[in-house]
């Protein structure tokens, strides 16, 4: 009710063409309101940019998302999309360039400044998915002879300009890091302490070159707002901030939740992807699952005589290929999140395949227990597996123990062999795990069955 009731406000006044209303009413209003307009309104977006200040357009502009971000720099003047594109943090606009065709990131570069334009052409060098993409070379930097007071009159005369000021570094002469402290750390000391004092010279540093994933691990294990970017020299070359973190971190779960569910990641939202795009994005793994699923068939029609001789193992096919293929999506999905959180690594393969193994044989067992004793009491009832109703019996439920023993040893290798091959472990998803065991599933079924029903059914 209150985005309508905005909304409704805003259409009143754009209509009226009244620019000075119009303009007080936009800076009235939060930024994720602002955002949540342009939302509304898509249309609308270029009109509330350009009656915003520079620095809440700027502050606007940096949290839409990016074809919404495109559909404003595109009816946007040039010299307005030259002043918001000056405006944006540095990671910030490298973000949304990097999002852009080449030719059209070439036109943009020529908007901005010669010191912003370098600083652009820095970071966009960096290569893709690194840390050096995310960072920002605004900060505030101290020596080590200064003073506190030093300090504080610096971040007093800077600080404006610098992405955060909750952490002051503290570099020498070439610009290699010597420490890091909090804000706090200079305000409770004496302002003539003199900072050598303080340093311990222990600090965590990224580096320039690190994948984007292991920032993601190194934020969340350290517990900071911002952490430094270093190159293999240890010169400081900018920080990392914890709120693009946590939006490359939103993007990389998301991608990982699509890869699981067997689809490509898509690159924008769901409504804004044309439909062919979208379908070219799942029909591929749709195609490769349907070819392995067609060795089920296959399977099936190799076992075709024993079929014949004992029609009532077809019964069976279904909860046999649904019991192995939810138990290795099970296993690949618990495994996928625990590498994404850095709860295992490679490393801990023979760990996991013990837990997994177990697993498998305990969960096997009750579901193999379950359909022992639902067979039993079926026949009590209805008589509808003959005279060897308990081999019967026996051929399903140890075969569910094998097939749900395969499925969870398969589902959770299967995403640490992909990423010891160097491939994304994500890629193991559910459907492409169950497709797997729904295929072997139906080797371990027939091999039981013939341990127990050969001379007797086949």
């Amino acid at each position: 009710m209150e985005n309508e009731a905005l909304l409704e406000k805003f259409e009143k006044l754009a209509r009226e063409q009244q620019p000075q209303e119009l303009r007080s009413f936009l800076d009235d209003q939060l930024i994720t309101d602002i955002a949540e307009l342009i939302y509304e309104d898509p249309e609308q977006g270029p009109l509330i940019i350009n009656h915003l200040t520079l620095s809440r357009a700027a502050a606007a502009f940096r949290i839409l998302e990016f074809p919404t971000q495109e559909e404003i720099i595109k009816d946007l003047p040039a010299h307005k999309t030259a002043e918001l594109l000056n405006e944006l943090p540095p990671d910030d606009r490298t973000a949304f360039l990097e999002e852009l065709p080449s030719q059209a990131v070439q036109e943009l570069i020529k908007l901005l400044d010669p010191e912003e334009r370098k600083v652009t052409l820095s970071l966009l060098g960096y290569k893709e998915n690194s840390v050096g993409r995310l960072m920002t070379p605004d900060y505030i930097a101290a020596r080590s002879h200064w003073t506190v007071a030093k300090v504080l009159n610096h971040i007093r005369m800077y600080g404006k300009d610098s992405e955060t000021i909750d952490v002051i570094y503290v570099i020498d002469r070439q610009g290699k890091l010597l420490d890091d402290f909090r804000i706090r750390e200079f305000l409770l000391v004496s302002p003539e302490t003199v900072v050598e004092t303080l340093m311990d010279d222990r600090f965590v540093a990224l580096n320039v070159n690190d994948d984007q994933e292991d920032a993601i691990q190194t934020f969340r294990l350290e517990n900071r707002v911002a952490l430094p970017v270093l190159d293999d020299k240890g010169v400081m070359l900018g920080i990392v901030t914890i709120d693009d973190i946590l939006w490359i971190a939103n993007e990389e779960h998301t991608e990982d939740i699509q890869k699981i569910g067997g689809t490509e990641a898509l690159d924008e939202p769901y409504l804004d992807m044309p439909l062919l795009r979208l379908i070219k994005k799942r029909v591929g793994w749709l195609v490769i699952l349907f070819i392995g699923e067609m060795l089920t068939a296959s399977v099936m029609a190799y076992f075709e005589d024993e079929i014949a001789k004992a029609v009532v193992l077809a019964m069976f096919i279904p909860l046999i290929i649904s019991s192995g293929g939810n138990s290795g999506s099970q296993a690949s999905t618990l495994i996928i999140q625990a590498m994404a959180l850095g709860e295992i690594t490679i490393k801990d393969w023979w760990r996991v395949m013990r837990r997994e193994i177990l697993s498998g044989l305990m969960l096997g067992s009750v579901l193999g227990l379950i359909g022992f004793v639902r067979i039993l009491i079926w026949n009590q009832f209805f008589h509808t597996y003959g005279d060897h109703t308990i081999l019967i019996a026996a051929t399903l439920g140890v075969s569910l123990i094998g097939v749900v023993l395969w499925g969870t040893f398969s589902g959770s290798m299967l995403p640490l062999l992909l990423k010891k091959a160097g491939a994304d472990p994500a890629s193991s998803s559910a459907p492409f795990v169950a497709t797997l065991v729904d295929v072997t599933g139906l080797l371990i079924y027939f091999s039981v069955a013939y341990m127990f029903l050969q001379g007797i059914l086949l």
